[in-house]
């Protein structure tokens, strides 16, 4: 197992830095999940890793071992790529075997450990579905076969780059846990990139949440998402509803609204206010954590609903278990649950 190190990386593609002195460890035998918006930088530091694209400064150590230079071949890395990325024109066993017989293994080992990677990622028939092509696969298998190949060569250091993002929801979900089991049995360690934040959580050990090129925030799952060291992170995790206001001792205002408040900012701050965090209410309730306004309309998204209240100029998101009229209501505020931060 193999911890990985980089340090102070950066990269820039003409004027715009991708990277900007990005340091961080991905913890031997973990997986870590690299989580952000489209454009953060999330998939060149994977890049970087990986070799297949060269930094301007800074310096990769797989443990002690400056890889910084070295080809993506000599670096014993694999890559599990969103597209598949698998050859149409060869079998399923040809494709999981190609890294090996580049390594001039024994056609007899070959043959032993491509069936055996096959069955690790629990593909089904392995003989019957070894002699297909990967246009007769599901999406599904196809990235199957794709981890197959990545683990068959058993590298130092496994990267998936969305590898989850062209499935539907249900095999998504489906091939996490999977994903997930998988290397804990390998206990390889393994870096994930997803814009996915539902998946990010689900998965890993520690997720790594970047933006702009830089690392926001890192920590264990439940501590980076309960606990956003910033508006951004507040912000991008869960469903946030943004507002402005201004922060009193004791009080908060939003707009006409005043909520309790026991923080340190002062004068003008960012609220945020998670959608799974609220709750709607005929009427305010008597500690007065809440806003008055009108529900404009509720979705339907299978397990709860989406409700859209006007709150003065704000449009606030609200879950709830069961449906609500369109009309007066009250949006129930947690004050545990209110995040502050001063206004840029």
């Amino acid at each position: 197992m193999v911890r990985v190190s980089v340090e102070a990386l950066t990269k820039r593609y003409g004027s715009v830095e991708a990277l900007r002195a990005v340091t961080l460890e991905f913890d031997a035998g973990k997986l870590t999940a690299v989580l952000g918006p489209s454009g953060c930088g999330k998939t060149t530091l994977l890049r970087s890793i990986a070799g297949f694209v060269g930094v301007d400064s800074g310096a990769i150590r797989f443990d002690r071992e400056d890889v910084t230079a070295l080809p993506p071949q000599a670096r014993g890395t694999a890559m599990v790529f969103q597209s598949y990325a698998l050859w149409p024109h060869m079998t399923v066993f040809d494709n999981v075997a190609y890294g090996l017989r580049l390594k001039r293994v024994a056609d007899e080992a070959v043959r032993r450990r491509v069936r055996e990677a096959l069955a690790m990622v629990e593909i089904g028939d392995v003989e019957a579905i070894a002699g297909r092509k990967p246009t007769a696969l599901s999406g599904g298998q196809q990235q199957r076969v794709a981890l197959a190949r990545a683990l068959v060569v058993e590298p130092r250091v496994l990267l998936l780059d969305e590898p989850l993002s062209n499935l539907d929801a249900k095999i998504r979900q489906r091939l996490r846990v999977e994903v997930r089991r998988l290397q804990r049995r390998v206990g390889i360690t393994a870096i994930y990139v997803t814009h996915d934040q539902e998946e990010a959580l689900a998965i890993a050990d520690r997720v790594v949440l970047m933006n702009a090129g830089m690392v926001v925030q890192a920590g264990a799952p439940e501590e980076v998402y309960l606990n956003p060291a910033s508006e951004f992170a507040a912000d991008f995790l869960g469903v946030g509803n943004r507002l402005d206001g201004r922060a009193e001792p004791g009080v908060l205002h939003l707009g006409g609204h005043r909520l309790p408040y026991t923080g340190p900012a002062r004068g003008r701050v960012v609220i945020i206010l998670r959608s799974s965090d609220l709750a709607l209410a005929a009427t305010a309730p008597a500690a007065g954590s809440a806003l008055s306004g009108v529900l404009e309309e509720s979705l339907f998204l299978g397990a709860y609903y989406r409700h859209y209240v006007r709150v003065g100029e704000a449009l606030l998101m609200v879950d709830g278990p069961a449906p609500a009229a369109p009309g007066p209501v009250h949006v129930t505020v947690p004050p545990e649950r209110v995040r502050v931060y001063p206004a840029a």
